[in-house]
């Protein structure tokens, strides 16, 4: 029986499309500075972060509940093997805690989050000292999350894919509600992307004793969005079934990112996207009165 987790422990989760990548590159970038204040950094080398190799299995909708327990003993298993020392403290940062974003295309927003808290938070045996979480608007996020798995999959027509994302069965408030109650982070903290500000404030956020520490910014910028042209010339051969490796199509992204221009690969009408822009903002102000949850808005000035 691997032990429970007995030591601080800071989660970043996201969201999706929120600079997650360009965080994880702050994270190892900055990881000796963060080694001499007692921290471990974990996190995975999806786009190629140095360091990364954290490969978390957690529930997917279709494991019923009596599966949670067998997924929080693997990634208690896990976890304890990438700690260099069980006294020092855990920075952990992965945007799939909540879930895949492919289930929007369904009008679901992240259907199994709730059973993946669950295994997290057996498996780490303590509630986390901080969460941190970035929020990011109905129409961006679904939009972005879009274009994402349309760089290596095929996707249907965006339009036809709109009454799903207008009719999503839920929200922030609801996956943030289950994040603090099924894993009882002493403080959870949630900002706006609008107000995300650059990766060494969003780790400052998450860990407060580092504000007075000096740490780098990236230079480098992560996960840059493909073009219009980009994407339309990759679906393109998708739909004719060619299937493309990872360089194979990022060499596409590459090769079409000088032409930026507007071709109507993918929006919301106006109409659309005031509705869902009201929804997020609806949204945030429910986040704001909700008990155990944090939400930093910007100062106003006086």
């Amino acid at each position: 029986m691997v032990p429970p987790m007995r030591k601080p422990v800071y989660i970043h989760a996201g969201a999706h499309r929120t600079g997650t990548s360009s965080f994880q590159l702050c994270l190892s970038e900055n990881r000796p500075v963060l080694h001499r204040q007692g921290l471990d950094v974990v996190y995975p080398g999806r786009d190629g972060v140095p360091g990364g190799n954290l490969r978390l299995s957690l529930p997917r909708p279709r494991h019923g509940e009596k599966r949670v327990p067998e997924f929080a003993a693997g990634l208690r298993r896990v976890l304890q093997a990438q700690l260099s020392d069980r006294a020092r403290g855990l920075i952990l940062s992965e945007e799939n805690i909540p879930g895949p974003m492919r289930h929007f295309y369904d009008g679901r927003f992240f259907p199994a989050a709730g059973k993946r808290f669950r295994s997290l938070g057996a498996a780490l045996g303590a509630p986390p000292t901080r969460m941190i979480y970035v929020v990011r608007s109905y129409a961006d996020l679904y939009l972005s999350a879009y274009r994402k798995r349309a760089e290596d999959n095929p996707v249907p027509d965006f339009t036809d894919l709109v009454p799903h994302f207008l009719a999503m069965d839920r929200g922030w408030p609801d996956l943030l509600a289950e994040m603090r109650d099924e894993l009882r982070p002493s403080q959870l903290i949630v900002l706006a992307y609008e107000h995300r500000g650059d990766s060494r404030s969003l780790l400052r956020h998450l860990v407060p004793d580092l504000e007075n520490v000096a740490l780098s910014e990236p230079g480098t910028a992560m996960n840059l969005s493909a073009t219009d042209a980009a994407l339309i010339a990759l679906q393109a051969r998708y739909r004719t079934g060619q299937t493309l490796s990872r360089p194979a199509w990022q060499a596409v992204l590459k090769q079409y990112a000088p032409d930026t221009a507007q071709r109507g690969f993918a929006a919301f009408n106006t109409q659309d996207r005031a509705a869902l822009h009201a929804r997020y903002q609806q949204d945030l102000a429910r986040l704001a009165e909700m008990p155990g949850i944090s939400l930093m808005l910007p100062a106003r000035p006086v």
